[in-house]
């Protein structure tokens, strides 16, 4: 997994640190803790050569925890299964299960999926029907108890309690002045969620074992849910935009809503929930869910690369070809970069297509170089730390531009670490 680091946060809202453990790994959420990356396989938990495939690609990709459907007795029993395989391979992600209508069962008769889980996640709209619900909702609480793992109550509109926001339109309809159905839905999550967790704590769990979220999959709905989520609990929350959709429509739509709640410090753990395209890698909505973060100057995980869109003054594709085998060579190279150069996800690298923009831009990075446009001399100016260092040209530039940042990288951020050692 690449280096993590963290930079000023703006003001955040301060809860309970919840503790998401596995082996030697300690994920902390809330608290004014790095905002936490989550994500989830797609694949049947009971295939445990695929999951535990997905799982390794999810936290490779920067997963911090990763969430599980635990739907059969054949999945819950996979659950252990798919850690020691885990373990095996040196990951230890915690793994969260994500139980419905039968989680009570399965967390009683399959006491090593109990076990192997860092956490569950109850859905109260999906527990059961009429005092069957509390019934079954008090018996995954106390497995939480008992074996001492935190839970997410996680409300969802799509499978909100019906017997509860029956009662709530019932008591809109007599008042002088309704609210529409809509706020009564918003007010129905926040309350089922809220309501579950303080039932939650009258079993025994502690607050500081409870995360909340209520997913709605529209922008302005989720920012008022989560806003008034906020002002009436002091529970972890956890963010996503649910059944977000597929490709930039998914990508957009979230970004709209985490930056909003996480600017305005609401928000200690992400899920963006994007719809793969066939053949498409799941990782991808752990690459997103960073970089908002990284776009926010919430964390840093890669050094970024600033490069422009390109215009009439650019004479050819190349500052594009260069910017994204950049992009590429820097991602192959961060497991070792992390591992030996301390401080690397913080530099800045510019990739730029002509003179007006790119010198400028080129020295304001840590390493930067400056393509020539149209009607330019055919040559590369390259800037490290702020001065020109030389130029290049011909058709090797890519591979001698690499090999510089490669050199640049072992000296600045080598240097460090080989200082730190010495000392």
């Amino acid at each position: 997994m690449e280096s993590v680091s963290t930079i000023a946060l703006p003001k955040r809202r301060r809860t309970p640190v919840v503790h998401v453990k596995w082996a030697g790994t300690d994920v902390r959420m809330g608290g004014g803790c790095p905002v936490v990356v989550q994500s989830m396989t797609n694949t049947p938990t009971d295939d445990v050569d695929a999951t535990t495939s997905q799982a390794l690609e999810l936290a490779r990709a920067g997963s911090e925890i990763v969430r599980l459907t635990v739907n059969t007795p054949e999945a819950a029993r996979a659950v252990a299964r798919i850690r020691d395989r885990l373990d095996r391979e040196g990951c230890s992600v915690p793994l969260v299960g994500d139980f419905h209508y039968n989680g009570h069962k399965l967390l009683k008769e399959v006491p090593e999926c109990a076990r192997a889980l860092s956490k569950y996640r109850i859905n109260p709209g999906n527990v059961g029907k009429g005092g069957a619900r509390d019934t079954r909702f008090c018996e995954m609480v106390e497995v939480a108890c008992r074996e001492e793992k935190p839970v997410r109550i996680g409300v969802n509109w799509g499978s909100l309690d019906q017997e509860l926001f029956a009662s709530m339109m019932d008591s809109n309809a007599k008042l002088e002045s309704p609210l529409p159905p809509q706020a009564v839905l918003r007010n129905a999550l926040v309350e089922s969620a809220v309501g579950s967790a303080r039932r939650a704590e009258e079993v025994g769990l502690p607050a500081d074992r409870i995360v909340l979220s209520a997913k709605v999959s529209g922008v302005p709905d989720l920012i008022r849910v989560y806003e008034d989520l906020a002002a009436r609990s002091s529970y972890c929350l956890h963010l996503g935009l649910t059944e977000a959709g597929m490709g930039m429509k998914g990508i957009v739509s979230t970004t709209a809503a985490l930056a909003v709640l996480l600017e305005r410090g609401i928000g200690d753990t992400i899920r963006v929930s994007l719809t793969p395209r066939a053949g498409e890698s799941r990782a991808e909505e752990v690459r997103v869910a960073r970089q908002i973060l990284q776009s926010l100057e919430f964390r840093t995980f890669v050094p970024e690369v600033t490069s422009c869109p390109g215009c009439g003054r650019t004479s050819s594709d190349l500052f594009q070809r260069l910017a994204k085998s950049t992009e590429d060579y820097i991602r192959s190279r961060m497991p070792d970069w992390s591992r030996d150069c301390p401080g690397v996800e913080r530099m800045k690298v510019a990739v730029m297509g002509c003179v007006v923009n790119g010198p400028g831009e080129s020295a304001h990075a840590d390493i930067g170089i400056s393509l020539p446009g149209s009607g330019e001399n055919p040559v590369a100016p390259v800037f490290i730390d702020g001065k020109r260092w030389g130029v290049l040209k011909g058709p090797a530039l890519d591979a001698e531009f690499h090999r510089i940042l490669e050199e640049y990288v072992r000296r600045k951020y080598g240097r460090a670490q080989d200082s730190r050692t010495t000392d």
